[in-house]
C-alpha cells in the first residue's frame, strides 16, 4: 500500500486496455464461385513456372477468354539449359540426300517450265522437302531449304551462300533434276543449334 501524504494527489485510475484489434485477412475465395475462379486463376499464373498438361473447360464465356490468355501464355514457357554442346544424331548428309533426290523426281516427273506453276510449286516442294528431313528425327538442328527453278535458255548461274558454319555439326545437300526446259535445284542446309 502506498502512503499518502497531505499535499500527495491519488494516482490516476487507469482503464482497462481493451486488446488491441488486428485488421482482418481477406477471405481466399472458393475456386467453386464462378467469379473467383478467373482471379484464381489469374493469380496461379503469375507465380507458376510449371508444364500444364491439361485444363479443364471453363465454366462459362468470361473465364473462356482467360483460357485464351492462359494459352498465350503457355506459349512461353522457358526451359533450362542441358548445356549440351554436340547433338544426339550426327546429321547425316547421304540419306537426306537420297530421300530429296527422292522426292524431286516424283514431284517434277512431268513438268514444262511454266513461271507461274513453278513459284507456286516451288514452295510446295520446299515444305514437303522440310517436312521429310524432320522426320529423320535430327534435334536442334535448324534447316534452311532453298529450291530454285531454272529455265533452260543456253546461260549460266552462279549461286553462292555464306554464313558462319561450325565445320564439326553443321552440313548441307544439293539435289538436282534436269528436263528438256529447266533444271530444278534444291539445297538443304542443316544448322547444328546448343
Amino acid at each position: 500500500m502506498e502512503k499518502r501524504g497531505r499535499g500527495a494527489k491519488a494516482p490516476a485510475v487507469q482503464a482497462p486496455q481493451q486488446p488491441s484489434v488486428m485488421p482482418r485477412k481477406e477471405r481466399r475465395p472458393s475456386m467453386f464461385e464462378k467469379e473467383a475462379y478467373a482471379q484464381i486463376l489469374r493469380d496461379r499464373l503469375r507465380e507458376s513456372i510449371h508444364d500444364v498438361q491439361y485444363v479443364e473447360p471453363p465454366f462459362d464465356d468470361s473465364i473462356a477468354e482467360l483460357g485464351k490468355e492462359w494459352k498465350s501464355a503457355l506459349a512461353k514457357l522457358k526451359f533450362a539449359n542441358s548445356y549440351r554442346m554436340e547433338p544426339l544424331k550426327k546429321f547425316q548428309a547421304h540419306s537426306v540426300e537420297t530421300k530429296v533426290q527422292q522426292i524431286l523426281t516424283e514431284t517434277l516427273q512431268d513438268f514444262k517450265y511454266d513461271d507461274k506453276v513453278f513459284s507456286h510449286l516451288s514452295l510446295e516442294l520446299a515444305d514437303r522437302i522440310l517436312s521429310s528431313v524432320k522426320e529423320f528425327g535430327y534435334h536442334r538442328y535448324k534447316f534452311i531449304i532453298k529450291v530454285l527453278f531454272i529455265q533452260k535458255t543456253g546461260q549460266a548461274i552462279n549461286i553462292a551462300s555464306r554464313w558462319i558454319w561450325d565445320v564439326a555439326w553443321d552440313s548441307w545437300v544439293s539435289a538436282k533434276h534436269e528436263a528438256e526446259t529447266y533444271v530444278a535445284l534444291v539445297l538443304v542446309f542443316a544448322l547444328y543449334c546448343e
